[in-house]
């Protein structure tokens, strides 16, 4: 039944209405059901299999409460449906549901049939429309759901599908001549999948008809070394004859067919169509022309020179990543320019920062000021001569390049705003080019070198540490067994610090690792990163607030007696947050002062957001003020990160401190529809529920309400569990919520994290024991 509902899988799930708008599907099971649904394209799945398939163990009453999510759904996607008519879209049919939709309202579905169609199209219509299709791209298919044994094998299948479909982009642009292009693409894409032979081989070919033969030949000898030394196999055939015929030059290599040529032809009736060519066989180098059309007898192509098609369709890229694999591209672009582009920043932005340990930053390949923007002073007459000799003394293709650069992106980073987003994207981008050089000890340098302070526990960007991740793991294995401890614990610290607020036991291993080996190098630098990555792991319950102090305490001693200036900072900030969940407002705020005098003399912006937001805490958590403006205080905070760079701060936290204060004070929880709670929607939506009155959907929701991320608030979202629990008298969630906060008895719920505040912890396990009759609660 065709609505205009639009449904996306390649990403998180989600559903759009007729005009494009965002659905609200209310919680995960809700999510998951219609998930479900989607992955059994139209089949009935009967109650008994959508129970195995949402819970490891069902509940008593997994029907009705499949009944329920059901209802729910189809409110949301028929709301306008009149009462007690058959639903159109999610459909009772015998023993179980079935979503009946047309093919082309689910993502997944269509860029599946783009994909199978794209071999029947000429080159120009299939990079365009691959282009379209990859950009449906939102994050992993299934994101959400990727690793239940229901979505694996579909999710699984979509990667590989995108993956193809990149490759088959990489085709059409080399039929059409834009080899350059295509190179720009297949870096990233052959260094992130180094097991497919076919992205080595469209790469190398790439790289040759752009006149890098030595680089095209490096990309295979690349990629023979991966596969003999890491799966213990040669080349298969394509790579092999590849290799041979570029070392003899052979002229089928150079064909550049143009699509002027092509199209020219077809006009005058000398090219014609196969129209029996089958969708589904992977395309080879030159398929498009080859294969798709046929040259009439006593026509041929003649070679075209390579036009310059710039930057006019958009790169084929992994969903989340778009940027960074640009510059991935470019650093590689030609010989001589393989570490040109992170050096060319923000038009001679000093970025020299104290406190750098062995990683000093240095001038990379930085364009000349433009002395009407920037008037002269003495730091940029400095910075412009000592670019200026870099550039003489190091040559183009040098590595030291790369590492100057990577030194260069820590200091950019503490700039805050537009520095920090810069400085992430273009990581990943040195550690993509580095890799690509095949040095796993140059690769640890440029991934060690961002040693970058951190006090907040969720992730800017997840897929982007995903790929940090992965990247030091493969390094890590790359090292030799012996030697490199320094670099070995910053690869452990970086893994650490990328993988907060995850639940994967590897974080906390690796932090513990990084920290051991940094004491027993006796390397200040390295402890104090160790020690960050320590912190960043210091969450695996409630109530750990004086082991972060002692953390933050050990910093500021470490940093202060050695000149590491960004980790000091870092050392307040840490005790700041820690004092504040004791109710130790003296001592929170002198670390505050500490905080903001050493980052004016530094220039380290991003440390006045926290400072700032403590400001609205403090005059919340002591009372002096009235509730109003308490709540002016919090939103004068919020403007702070306007700007400022870090999504996973500021997305949801202003309307979540109202909330906290408006529950504390025992006021109505009166927010706008459109609200955007962000990743604590479903800690908020219960208490909204139960606020306007609609219990039964408030005990559904707080039902299906996660256990808080193990991060800085996760006393104050159990406490907002536990405050709809008492409401609507949830004992089991009761129960869970008060051995969850027991350890964090002594504590303020939420001002650990320097932010907000629910008042006393103390305060809510009185009120669960009460509710529970004075018995006792044990897990």
């Amino acid at each position: 039944m065709d609505l205009g509902l639009g449904f996306g899988v390649l990403g998180s799930v989600t559903a759009w209405d007729a005009d494009g708008n965002a659905i609200a599907l209310k919680g995960p099971r809700h999510r998951s059901v219609l998930a479900r649904l989607i992955v059994a394209r139209g089949r009935v799945v009967p109650v008994s299999l959508l129970a195995d398939d949402l819970w490891t163990d069902p509940p008593a009453d997994a029907v009705g409460a499949l009944r329920t999510f059901v209802a729910a759904l189809r409110r949301a996607l028929e709301p306008d449906r009149p009462p007690r008519t058959p639903a159109r879209l999610l459909v009772t049919d015998g023993p179980g549901y079935a979503l009946r939709t047309g093919t082309n309202a689910v993502d997944a579905w269509r860029f599946e049939q783009t994909v199978a169609d794209a071999v029947t199209w000429p080159p120009t219509e299939a990079t365009v429309r691959l282009d379209e299709a990859l950009g449906w791209w939102r994050g992993p298919a299934y994101a959400e759901f990727a690793d239940q044994p229901w979505a694996r094998a579909e999710s699984r299948r979509l990667a590989e599908l995108r993956l193809h479909a990149v490759e088959l982009r990489a085709e059409a642009l080399l039929t059409l001549g834009s080899a350059d292009r295509a190179a720009a693409d297949l870096q990233a894409h052959a260094a992130e999948h180094p097991w497919r032979e076919n992205a080595w081989r469209l790469l190398a070919l790439a790289l040759y008809r752009t006149g890098r033969q030595a680089d095209a030949l490096e990309v295979l000898r690349r990629a023979r070394g991966l596969l003999s030394e890491q799966l213990g196999i040669d080349p298969g055939p394509g790579l092999r004859s590849l290799e041979t015929d570029i070392l003899r030059q052979a002229a089928h290599l150079d064909r550049s067919d143009g699509l002027r040529q092509a199209e020219h032809l077809v006009q005058s009736g000398r090219l014609r169509r196969d129209e029996s060519l089958g969708a589904a066989e992977p395309l080879r180098p030159g398929d498009f022309l080859s294969q798709a059309w046929h040259l009439d007898p006593g026509d041929s192509l003649r070679h075209a020179e390579h036009s310059d098609q710039g930057d006019n369709c958009r790169q084929a890229e992994d969903p989340g990543e778009g940027d960074h694999r640009r510059q991935a591209g470019h650093l590689s672009r030609s010989g001589d320019r393989r570490q040109e582009h992170l050096g060319k920043g923000e038009h001679g932005r000093q970025a020299e920062h104290p406190g750098q340990g062995d990683h000093p930053p240095q001038p990379a390949d930085l364009p000349q000021a433009d002395p009407d923007a920037h008037p002269s002073t003495p730091a940029t007459r400095v910075w412009e001569q000592v670019a200026a000799a870099y550039d003489r003394a190091v040559a183009p293709g040098a590595r030291a390049r790369l590492e100057s650069s990577a030194g260069l992106l820590r200091g950019l980073a503490v700039t805050g705003g537009g520095g920090l987003l810069a400085a992430r994207e273009h990581r990943v981008a040195a550690i993509a080019a580095a890799e690509e050089l095949g040095d796993a000890e140059l690769t640890a340098r440029v991934i060690g070198a961002y040693d970058v302070p951190a006090i907040w526990t969720r992730l800017d960007d997840p897929e982007q540490a995903e790929h940090v991740v992965a990247a030091a793991e493969r390094t890590l294995v790359a090292l030799p067994a012996e030697g490199h401890e320094a670099a070995k614990a910053r690869l452990l610290a970086t893994i650490a610090l990328e993988s907060r607020g995850t639940p994967h036991a590897r974080g906390p291993q690796a932090a513990r690792q990084a920290e051991e080996m940094a004491r027993r190098l006796d390397d200040p630098a390295l402890l104090a990163f160790a020690l960050n990555a320590v912190f960043m792991q210091c969450f695996d319950s409630t109530g750990l607030a004086p082991r972060r102090d002692g953390i933050g305490a050990e910093l500021v001693a470490l940093a202060t007696r050695h000149g590491l200036t960004t980790f000091e900072i870092l050392g307040h900030l840490i005790r700041l947050q820690a004092r504040s969940a004791f109710g130790d407002f003296n001592a929170a705020d002198r670390h505050a002062a500490a905080a903001d005098a050493l980052a004016v003399r530094h220039e380290t912006p991003l440390a006045g957001v926290f400072t700032g937001w403590y400001a609205a805490l403090r005059l919340d958590a002591t009372g002096r003020a009235p509730v109003t403006e308490v709540a002016a205080a919090y939103q004068e905070a919020a403007t702070l990160l306007h700007g400022a760079g870090m999504p996973g701060l500021a997305q949801g936290l202003l309307p979540l401190a109202l909330l906290c204060l408006r529950v504390r004070h025992a006021q109505p929880l009166h927010f706008d529809d459109h609200t955007d709670w962000g990743p604590y929607a479903p800690w908020a939506h219960p208490l909204l529920l139960i606020d306007r009155g609609h219990r039964p959907e408030a005990a559904e929701a707080l039902h299906t309400t996660p256990e808080p991320p193990h991060d800085l608030l996760q006393e104050a979202l159990w406490c907002l569990t536990a405050r709809a629990a008492l409401s609507l008298g949830d004992r089991p969630t009761l129960a869970r919520a008060h051995a969850a906060l027991t350890p964090a008895a002594n504590e303020l719920a939420g001002a650990g994290s320097g932010l907000l505040t629910l008042g006393p912890v103390s305060a809510f396990l009185q009120d669960i024991t009460a509710a529970l009759g004075g018995t006792a609660v044990t897990n």
